[in-house]
């Protein structure tokens, strides 16, 4: 299909500049932009929130595993065991060139939609009322669409040029399969009910077409059809509705199991962690009041174990992330590399606010997990992954390129 899987080698390189290194002064503020610091504080931020969320892990589910009549430290074993699966990952994947991710973006979309509709068959398995899920429960389970975040800023930000090199001669139509196999991720992911990561899935797309080229008329058209089905999905599901009215509407201080009641213990923990926190493991809402504690709601076991400090430490930490990839993705010649950094930063900082805006109740319970925080192998996996495809199109920057190859002669 055209403008999906074209070869690399049907089109040149998108490179703005030749090799030549220019070194710029990066002196006082201009610090903060020099791109060797960036790449080395996007490695040591990466580094801070995974260890970080092992311990934050093993601290929140601890009891909740003696409940089950459990080890503690099941929880975060396997935390700790998708952590040395996700590093070994990424440093496969830093050693990938961006023009090989190009190559096979298309079919990584085609098997991360091959995996999502597992979730309808057999297979599947629902977790707290969305079916996302596939494999054995109780055993293993994976959710495809950590695999289809990923495969989306890959793809889309190739796809979208492909699109719009064809658009002056062909119009609107040269958009039409990419905009297909879009809505058709999109789909799959909401045939489970998981209107969460459908959002975040937007984001992504819609931060691909903005840095691509797509018209703007197009995309304001888009997002006026997309937030009517949003509308919808939230209108016609009670479960929703119910969540939305628990965000934006005063709750009782005490309730019962009811809407507003993981809202609300969220904030207790929050409120009660104070400046300094109440010490690590010394936590109160994870004695089977705060559900999901160790998942979705890890954050507010962070406010109230480590404090206002290790709630700000952990934004800080993801805007350091954010910040390192944006300057890098802006001083990168190779226009494929610097947009699929964008959209990378788009997703792990966009989801990593939306987690946070959860807990601290200023967004509906959305059910998406923080990244490299919460406990999950998919997520922590494939943020890792991720991290390692970062990386690779961080050295398409010619500072990072030529530092990168000084150290392995």
């Amino acid at each position: 299909m055209k403008g999906l899987s074209a070869p690399v080698t049907a089109d040149p390189p998108e490179t703005d500049s030749s090799d030549i290194i220019q070194v710029a002064d990066y002196s006082g503020i201009r610090s903060l932009l020099n791109p060797l610091w960036c790449y080395h504080g996007f490695h040591g931020a990466v580094f801070a929130l995974t260890v970080f969320g092992v311990i934050m892990v093993f601290s929140a589910s601890s009891v909740t595993m003696i409940a089950a009549d459990l080890s503690p430290w099941k929880q975060a074993l396997s935390q700790g065991l998708y952590c040395v699966i996700g590093v070994v990952v990424c440093l496969l994947a830093m050693r990938v060139h961006s023009e090989r991710y190009r190559n096979i973006s298309f079919w990584f979309v085609v098997f991360s939609i091959f995996l999502q509709l597992l979730t309808v068959t057999p297979l599947g398995v629902e977790v707290n009322g969305n079916k996302g899920w596939i494999g054995i429960p109780n055993k293993f389970t994976m959710q495809p669409a950590e695999v289809m975040k990923l495969a989306l800023c890959l793809w889309m930000p190739w796809a979208v040029v492909l699109a719009a090199r064809h658009y002056k001669t062909e119009g609107f139509k040269a958009y039409v399969p990419m905009i297909v196999v879009f809505v058709l991720c999109l789909g799959t992911v909401m045939l489970g009910g998981d209107l969460g990561t459908a959002l975040i899935l937007v984001a992504i797309g819609v931060t691909a077409m903005l840095i691509g080229g797509f018209p703007l008329k197009w995309l304001i058209g888009a997002g006026l059809v997309l937030l009517v089905f949003v509308v919808l999905a939230v209108a016609t599901s009670p479960n929703r509705m119910l969540r939305v009215m628990a965000a934006f509407r005063p709750c009782p201080i005490v309730q019962p199991r009811g809407e507003c009641y993981q809202s609300m213990h969220a904030k207790f923990a929050m409120a009660s962690g104070g400046f300094l926190g109440v010490g690590i493991g010394n936590s109160r809402e994870k004695w089977s009041y705060l559900p999901e504690a160790h998942n979705d709601f890890i954050f507010a076991i962070i406010g109230e174990e480590t404090g206002f400090v290790g709630a700000a430490g952990v934004v800080i930490l993801f805007a350091i992330l954010g910040w390192c990839m944006f300057a890098i993705a802006l001083q990168t010649p190779n226009k494929y590399a610097s947009r699929v950094l964008i959209c990378i930063a788009v997703w792990i900082v966009v989801q990593a606010l939306v987690n946070i805006m959860v807990v601290i109740g200023l967004l509906p319970v959305m059910g998406v997990p923080l990244p490299f925080v919460s406990a999950g192998g998919s997520s922590l996996v494939m943020c890792l992954f991720a991290a390692g495809v970062a990386t690779s199109m961080m050295k398409m920057q010619p500072q990072i390129h030529a530092s990168v190859a000084s150290k392995s002669v």
